[in-house]
């Protein structure tokens, strides 16, 4: 069997227009499928419409349409709007199509043969919007969590699932199998919700008060319930039980969904599994929310976003990179257009896009557009090494994208380009091309360069394919894009080959200025004026700092350098530091000083001196500080 991977979005319910969340998550699934194929393996990539039950049917009234027409037109719209974002899914399927609903009864059938559905009568407080029953202890204040109504009082026959049955073999499995839900947050609240004893779930409505959903195979009297229906989807579009596409990629399913609904997917669907004895999913991957201007998007405020304006505006590699950097994998992020443009002008226009026009500039200029022939050894004296730096960032790009941290994984990839853009900064290629006796040296950091940018479209691709393929196309590379981007190409250093016609200077990402808006449904009246922060990090990647109080020892100017200095610091060892004080400080005004270092730093090699840490300060011109601390404290002492 070939190494497959399976990857599912939720199944979005049609009562309401496709929104940020639904693009995210869909986008998200879309890179992890880009990611998996370059990686070599055989993918699925599953999407749709839920497209039953009681909103359904009350939303197509107040339309005055049929529940099946209103579905018709809210399931396009999705599908629609993932064509427009570049997202390429395998199938989208509707719980309309009648090979679902034939599963669904399927299913049903055979948990009830086997005696865990029963009937029964039932009275509990019902809540209309989330189409099921609560338990006093799900409330909140006597309301609905979701919807802050209170739940009705409704008595009737039902047909039941036995949940309870399975409950300790739940537990037993989430706890021998830490990874079957991740983010670590997310399992630890499915098992403290598991403390509490697991009611039997209602899986039936009466069609004397909804008729739009799956009759029960067993009573035609009842529909299925929409949850029971809807998780049945990522089974029914391989085809369950016999086709072929069950048997490969089932065994490689990973779900991915919103954290407001892992308690279906968490508890209901791996019991469904194991009474219907389907193996179970491999991992559910669970994300967070967005918030606008730090509030939750809301319609009363008017502040849900539109993902096709965004698209429409900024264009559709841009809006789907900012929502992969923007948010740490299970947590929440907020999201501003300020935000958006932010990244574009920094990461993607000035980064990314001025990298990519200097050294097609270059090729141009020295090389008539041709990748030129070369050799590592004649590369001129710099402690950058872009080759090695390339390795390494494949392997955690590799890594962290396996595990949905698309934002480490883009991280590392500009760690890259930054390097890049330094080499040229430090090897000055346009000095060595004034000197004849340097010429190989020359081809060696423009051949550097080339496949640099080589191995960054590769590594963006998933995230922007438009620009990978854009970029390829620049480097004088064509092809399929199962040939062109494959992983273990990206792993090799020096498959460029010379003599390759590149072309000339392209713009990737035009600079964006973004009009000053007064429209801020959060934030009040007299508000002063938003500060830009740079873009938000989690508590994981801050602790990665390891911040240390050292004192000076000494210092001195470094030769022909207007702004640095060379310090020499005691932080329990000691240390060479190269700063950027030379303007604000004298010398001798540092020696003694206690100041904060960032220990963990990567050495790097300024002017000639290498430097391992970096001080805390802001300087601008003559004018500068530097951290500090407030008394006397023992080099070393690590700030927290």
């Amino acid at each position: 069997m070939p190494d497959c991977f399976y990857i599912t979005t939720p199944i979005y319910y049609v009562n309401a227009k496709p929104h940020l969340g639904h693009a995210y998550t869909t986008i998200m699934a879309d890179v992890a499928a880009r990611f998996h194929a370059m990686a070599g393996k055989k993918v699925f990539f599953l999407t749709g419409t839920d497209e039953h039950g009681d909103k359904i049917m009350k939303a197509a009234a107040a339309r005055g349409v049929s529940p099946k027409a209103y579905a018709d037109t809210i399931s396009a719209l999705f599908r629609d709007l993932w064509t427009e974002l570049d997202i390429g899914y395998s199938h989208f399927i509707r719980t309309t199509d009648e090979n679902h609903k034939q599963v669904v009864s399927r299913v049903l059938a055979a948990i009830y043969e086997a005696g865990d559905i029963y009937f029964s009568e039932y009275e509990g407080l019902y809540c209309f919007g989330c189409e099921r029953f609560y338990t006093e202890r799900e409330l909140v204040n006597g309301k609905c969590p979701d919807h802050d109504t209170p739940p009705e009082r409704i008595q009737e026959a039902n047909y039941f699932f036995k949940m309870s049955k399975y409950q300790q073999w739940l537990i037993d499995h989430i706890t021998d199998n830490p990874d079957f839900i991740r983010p670590e947050g997310y399992r630890t609240e499915i098992l403290s919700f598991l403390k509490e004893p697991l009611d039997d779930l209602c899986i039936s409505r009466p069609t004397s008060r909804l008729d739009w959903g799956i009759p029960l195979p067993f009573d035609d009297r009842y529909v299925t319930y929409v949850w029971f229906d809807a998780l049945l989807n990522y089974v029914s579009a391989l085809g369950y039980p016999d086709d072929d596409r069950y048997m490969t990629f089932w065994p490689a399913v990973q779900h991915l969904t919103a954290k407001d609904i892992i308690k279906p997917h968490g508890i209901y669907w791996p019991i469904m599994l194991k009474a219907a004895g389907i193996p179970l999913y491999n991992h559910l991957n669970v994300h967070g929310f967005w918030q606008i201007e730090s509030c939750k998007m809301s319609k009363s405020l008017g502040n849900v976003v539109n993902p096709l304006d965004m698209k429409n505006t900024y264009g559709t590699d841009a809006f789907r990179y900012f929502l992969c950097r923007e948010m740490s994998f299970g947590l929440d992020a907020g999201f501003s257009e300020e935000a958006l443009v932010q990244r574009i002008n920094a990461d993607l226009a000035n980064d990314l896009g001025n990298l990519f026009s200097r050294v097609l500039a270059m090729t141009a200029k020295y090389f008539k557009n041709r990748v030129p022939a070369a050799d590592d050894a004649n590369l001129p004296p710099c402690d950058i090494d872009i080759g090695a730096l390339a390795r390494t960032t494949v392997a955690a790009y590799e890594a962290q994208m396996a595990t949905f941290h698309m934002n480490r994984a883009l991280a590392a990839v500009w760690d890259l380009i930054s390097a890049m853009n330094r080499f040229i900064d430090y090897s000055a290629p346009w000095t060595l091309a004034k000197d004849p006796a340097k010429a190989d040296a020359l081809a060696a950091v423009i051949y550097t360069l080339l496949e640099g940018l080589r191995i960054v479209a590769g590594l963006v691709y998933p995230v922007m394919p438009g620009t990978g393929k854009t970029m390829m196309a620049h480097l004088g590379l064509d092809g399929p894009d199962s040939e062109l981007f494959r992983l273990e190409d990206f792993k090799q250093w020096g498959r460029l080959v010379p003599d390759t016609v590149v072309a000339k200077p392209a713009s990737l990402f035009p600079r964006v200025e973004l009009a000053p808006s007064t429209d801020n449904a959060c934030a009040p009246e007299d508000a002063p004026p938003a500060i830009a922060f740079a873009p938000e990090i989690d508590i994981d990647a801050f602790s990665k700092v390891d911040l240390r109080v050292g004192t000076v020892t000494a210092a001195e100017k470094i030769p022909k350098a207007r702004k640095l200095l060379k310090l020499t610091v005691d932080i329990g060892e000691i240390r060479t530091v190269v700063a950027g004080l030379a303007e604000a400080y004298a010398p001798e005004d540092l020696v003694g000083r206690q100041v904060v270092i960032v220990a963990n730093l990567k050495p790097a090699v300024l002017m000639g001196v290498e430097s391992h840490g970096m001080v805390l300060a802001a300087v601008d011109g003559k004018n500068g500080i530097t951290a500090t601390v407030d008394k006397p404290a023992p080099p070393g002492t690590r700030l927290k």
